[in-house]
């Protein structure tokens, strides 16, 4: 039996702006300013119809991913990386976009990408070191070994930092896990993002 959905479908109803409670439109803000976006994305829409869910789960990602002492360009590779090694093509190609946003903050080399550099020389030994460790950690956690938080640490980590960073193993497999079964399709307003 084919699962697969047609290509502008979600398996939950796509909650618009407009269409939203005030409570959604409330935290539709918040994601907005946040992210500093124009628009609601869908991986907020499709949780639009249940408001105490979408407050659960922005108020998650908001802590881990926006706020902290690791820098956000690192986390957003970080969940880059696990999405694409995952296969959830909507987090890949949205946090995709969002880390070569911030690439200037890598490197100030004319058109660096970060994720084209994810392991490459030009991209800190740290940054390579917690992007591997913690794509580990998400897809196969029970894997992670003292050696690799000493790693870390090596890296220049404090241990506070390791605790942040792996949070974001979490917080990947909840934002993939969203994203896939969901259906949602990437956002039309970041497909028109210039490369």
């Amino acid at each position: 039996m084919n699962q697969t959905l047609p290509q502008n479908q979600s398996r939950y109803r796509m909650v618009s702006y407009d269409e939203a409670s005030p409570e959604v439109q409330t935290i539709y803000d918040d994601t907005k300013k946040t992210l500093q976006l124009p628009f609601v994305l869908n991986w907020f829409k499709c949780q639009g119809d249940n408001a105490t869910l979408l407050k659960g789960n922005w108020s998650k990602l908001k802590n881990t991913l926006m706020e902290g002492e690791v820098p956000n360009v690192l986390k957003q590779l970080i969940i880059y990386n696990v999405s694409k090694e995952r296969g959830c093509n909507y987090c890949s190609h949205a946090h995709g976009i969002f880390a070569d946003s911030m690439s200037s903050m890598i490197s100030e080399d004319e058109g660096f990408k970060a994720t084209q550099h994810i392991n490459s020389p030009s991209m800190p030994v740290s940054y390579r070191t917690a992007v591997k460790i913690v794509t580990k950690a998400a897809l196969n956690h029970s894997d992670i070994s003292d050696e690799d938080f000493n790693s870390l640490e090596k890296a220049g980590f404090t241990k506070r930092e390791i605790q942040e960073l792996m949070a974001q193993a979490d917080l990947v497999n909840m934002l993939n896990t969203i994203a896939d079964v969901s259906g949602i399709k990437i956002d039309n307003e970041l497909l028109e993002t210039p490369e």
